[in-house]
């Protein structure tokens, strides 16, 4: 078996490590130097710097990542908004148009609607799972079509075959946030997007202690982002690559536990009398299950839902609630719950966030990896009043 057709397990471990290793060291050290010896006639993206994001710790992560996903290339950067700001601003310029779902991610959001327009850049909100509205939406500046493989925080799947088949036909560039999913459930590469965005703040490193971001794709668009986010200065610090590094490992020990932990929750959820209404796509009353079963290899350790009840009740389930901590982000070993109104999209408008169908009182739960019954039992008791 050679390297390139190793299972995702072994590439997680195996891909991208230096050969020979550095002093044989089995673990990958920290290189902690702000600049290195260069020599020749190399162009400044390729001087030995930090800022360039060519240190041995960058290269060895970037190199893996590329690796798992399937894409051509790979490149980190300090956190999820600064590989999708960065990613956005090598494709588009001043009288630009921009495709994107119409929910998404509250950052995400701001970013296209609130800063991309100073710029002089344009865009329309797009239905992604009605191929058929596209069309209408497309203009002769448009040059990026941009989705989210599961969307935030309401689990929505759109039709991923079709943005890829729809941005070949037309020339767009074709981005999406990979970050709910995970390498482990979907590899965009291997679907045809150029372009996968990752915070690795979340499943990637897995254990809440940095903030990270991810761009995998072709190596064409890897590097024309890698020119962009050398001046815009999103760089990401060694150590914080030793440690994404090292939490990479376990990605899919992780994620297969949680994607099986979420089904039996959601499932739990679903049939609870307290519980209105249940947003994850591996249950089979999600509208978009059938989508999701054949896309991904797992439904992800993300779900929200609606209790019955006022905002005083939804307070109260989540301060009765003891294995899952209060607090935004996602993707780690731990459980949380948070109200994304509040959190990952409070910088929307109310207006927006009740366009996008989020609620004040919508919960969102990122599935941990302790046990899945002391978790569903802490639920129970939580949820009678």
């Amino acid at each position: 078996m050679t390297r390139d057709s190793n299972r995702i397990e072994t590439k997680l471990i195996r891909a991208g490590e230096p050969d020979p290793r550095v002093m044989g060291a089995v673990a990958m050290p920290i290189f902690q130097s702000a600049m290195f010896e260069t020599f020749g006639g190399e162009g400044y993206h390729d001087i030995r710097y930090i800022r360039l994001n060519n240190t041995p710790n960058h290269i060895v992560l970037s190199n893996k990542l590329a690796a798992i996903e399937n894409g051509q290339s790979a490149l980190v950067t300090s956190s999820g908004m600064a590989a999708i700001s960065t990613g956005l601003l090598a494709a588009l310029s001043s009288g630009d148009h921009l495709m994107v779902q119409n929910t998404l991610y509250g950052g995400t959001h701001d970013l296209v609607t609130k800063d991309l327009p100073e710029l002089g850049i344009e865009h329309d909100f797009i239905d992604p799972a009605d191929p058929s509205s596209w069309e209408s939406k497309l203009r002769t500046s448009t040059k990026v079509f941009y989705v989210e493989s599961i969307s935030n925080p309401l689990m929505g799947v759109g039709d991923l075959r079709s943005v890829v088949e729809f941005a070949r036909a037309h020339n767009l560039v074709s981005m999406i946030d990979n970050t709910f999913t995970s390498p482990i459930n979907f590899r965009p590469p291997e679907a045809g997007f150029d372009i996968s965005f990752h915070s690795c703040t979340k499943y990637l490193n897995g254990h809440s202690d940095l903030v990270a971001g991810a761009v995998i794709g072709s190596e064409r668009w890897v590097h024309k982002i890698k020119h962009k986010l050398d001046h815009l200065g999103g760089t990401l610090d060694p150590h914080a690559c030793y440690l994404l590094h090292r939490g990479l490992k376990t990605l899919a020990l992780r994620v297969k536990q949680q994607n099986k932990s979420a089904l039996k929750i959601a499932t739990f959820l679903d049939s609870h009398r307290a519980v209105r209404e249940v947003n994850y796509p591996g249950l089979e009353s999600h509208g978009d299950h059938a989508r999701a079963k054949d896309l991904f290899d797992g439904y992800g350790g993300m779900l929200s839902f609606e209790l019955e009840g006022s905002l005083a009740d939804v307070d109260r389930f989540m301060r009765t609630v003891e294995i899952p901590l209060i607090a935004p982000s996602l993707g780690g070993v731990e459980t949380l719950l948070t109200r994304p109104a509040v959190t990952s999209h409070a910088g929307m408008s109310d207006k927006d966030r009740q366009k996008s169908g989020i609620s004040d009182t919508l919960v969102r739960m990122s599935v941990g990896i302790e046990s899945t019954d002391d978790i569903i039992e802490d639920l129970g008791r939580a949820l009678v009043p």
